[in-house]
């Protein structure tokens, strides 16, 4: 398949207009990235009017009205509508956020739509997550244990031991914090990145894994973990409020404490 890359501020030219209907009394302007694989004629921005008492709120409601009722061959990824799955993640007015929960009042003028950065694009709103799905499975992402399980109840926490996982079980990788993240854009080879790494001291913090040890060495490497420098637009841009650069830093200090 080909492949392109969207980079941080792209231009893209001109593309297709596709106007409003007659006689709508609300309309609003969507610019949406298009590239297609197949067609010459991209990348481009496609803009679109809408009517808007034909839609419901977010711009989400706004995208599946155009494929369903104004170009059907715009592509995005969505399931839940509700910021559960993170299948919607995209940039929509310069920022990484889920179309899902996004307001269309939030955004003054035309409201621009694009992949996630720096990830290469499948199609149209459509970020190809390969690479970054290899990384989290590198962290191996379930409980790992060597004793043996308890017979006839699951293995307990305290509720302190539970409190522990807050602000990081709830991560959905959606990968706006990967995609927003300098150190990810220039090294997402070997950075494992914001949304890996919360995920990788959600296990750490876990009071009833026992392979720290393990989880910790295949951190330790110059670019896997320590290619964060506090940038903390993975902080400003995580639609669930999460704050990934203080589970790094967390890891960070777990690395200096077992030495």
């Amino acid at each position: 398949m080909a492949e392109f890359r969207l980079p941080r501020n792209a231009r893209v030219a001109k593309g297709r207009t596709h106007p409003g209907p007659s006689g709508a009394a609300r309309t609003r302007d969507f610019d949406v990235y298009r590239w297609d694989p197949d067609d010459d004629a991209n990348p481009r921005l496609d803009r679109y009017t809408i009517d808007l008492d034909r839609c419901g709120p977010m711009v989400l409601d706004a995208l599946i009205h155009i494929k369903n009722d104004v170009d059907p061959t715009l592509t995005f990824r969505r399931s839940c509508r509700e910021g559960i799955c993170g299948s919607c993640a995209m940039n929509v007015d310069g920022t990484n956020t889920l179309a899902c929960l996004k307001p269309m009042d939030e955004v003054r003028g035309s409201i621009k739509v694009y992949p996630l950065p720096h990830m290469p694009v499948v199609k149209d709103l459509v970020p190809d997550l390969t690479h970054i799905y290899a990384q989290y499975a590198s962290i191996k992402p379930w409980l790992e244990t060597q004793s043996a399980a308890p017979s006839a109840r699951e293995r307990l926490q305290t509720p302190d031991e539970r409190k522990a996982l807050d602000g990081l079980y709830e991560c959905i990788l959606c990968f706006c914090c990967s995609t927003a993240c300098p150190s990810y854009w220039w090294s997402g080879d070997r950075y494992l990145g914001p949304a890996i790494l919360l995920q990788a001291y959600r296990w750490l913090a876990d009071s009833r894994d026992e392979a720290t040890g393990e989880r910790l060495d295949n951190l330790e490497d110059p670019f896997r973990l320590y290619r964060c420098h506090t940038i903390m637009n993975c902080a400003k841009t995580c639609p669930k409020g999460l704050n990934p650069g203080k589970a790094i830093a967390e890891i960070k200090k777990m690395m200096v404490e077992r030495v």
